[in-house]
């Protein structure tokens, strides 16, 4: 992460002066962060980053990307007490997001059956690089991580221009190290698409037995080996091992990054009866 960044986060969470942490004299203190609930853990390698900012000490238990059973302490801190309660909330913010994401990606991954599942750009806006390294680190793919990734041609686009016009331009337009992808809605798209020079197709917001008939008819018209396909739109929890059935390569869903629900962690000041005994508070 670079310093720039990270030094954005905390500007934000302080703001021009701290009226809590500042109460706590300048004490040293150790903590442990207990996630209340099994995960995928990830967003420790920014916590930590984090703590260093602040001249804490920090050890990871877990590794990023590791499932962490309910209750467990996945890292330890120590240094100074106000310096553990200034970084404490925007470490552990990292810490539940990237793991809500991380966890709903490896759910979703499980179910796909071996069809590899990717993220969107729905994303929050200003942190989007932790957002999709959260699916990385759930097993997933981050896809575009912004409009120079690919030249993605959707369904705005197709109004405006039309698909072969669109593709037409992206052809020339494109370089050998870059894909060409359109969102379908109709199957007569599909084949437009396929024949005209995409390398991705999209299937948009249609059924699984509709992306089944597709690939199907891309087999019967020889075009299925040199495409990529990707289903995307509607896809849930409930619905997704449906479309790993489906014959499709990729599944995209807005739903990693926009449904993920934060996980429980909580950090604790520890008092062990031998780490603050007799100290004197100024």
């Amino acid at each position: 992460m670079l310093r720039s960044e990270l030094e954005r986060f905390i500007d934000e969470d302080l703001g021009q002066w701290d009226d809590s942490s500042t109460l706590i004299p300048e004490l040293p203190a150790r903590g442990v962060v207990i996630a209340k609930e099994s995960c995928i853990i990830s967003g420790l390698a920014e916590a930590a980053e984090i703590f260093h900012y602040f001249g804490l000490k920090c050890e990871l238990l877990f590794d990023d990307g590791e499932f962490v059973p309910a209750m467990s302490t996945v890292l330890e801190v120590s240094g100074s007490a106000r310096g553990i309660l200034q970084s404490e909330r925007l470490a552990l913010n990292f810490l539940a997001r990237m793991s809500g994401i991380s966890t709903l990606t490896r759910e979703c991954v499980l179910l796909a059956g071996g069809v590899r599942v990717a993220a969107t750009r729905k994303t929050t806006p200003g942190f989007r690089l932790f957002e999709k390294r959260a699916v990385y680190l759930g097993g997933g793919d981050t896809h575009r991580f912004n409009l120079s990734g690919a030249i993605l041609i959707k369904d705005n686009h197709i109004m405006i221009l039309g698909l072969k016009e669109c593709l037409r331009r992206a052809r020339e337009a494109s370089s050998f190290t870059k894909k060409i992808e359109v969102e379908v809605e109709s199957l007569e798209d599909m084949l437009i698409a396929a024949k005209e020079g995409a390398d991705i197709i999209m299937f948009d917001n249609m059924d699984p037995a509709k992306i089944a008939a597709g690939v199907k008819l891309l087999e019967a018209e020889g075009l299925r080996k040199r495409l990529i396909l990707e289903a995307s739109g509607g896809i849930t929890l409930n619905n997704i091992k449906d479309y790993g059935a489906s014959g499709v390569d990729v599944i995209s869903l807005g739903a990693l990054t926009k449904d993920a629900k934060w996980i429980d962690l909580s950090l604790e000041i520890e008092n062990d009866g031998e780490w603050n005994a007799g100290r004197e508070i100024p």
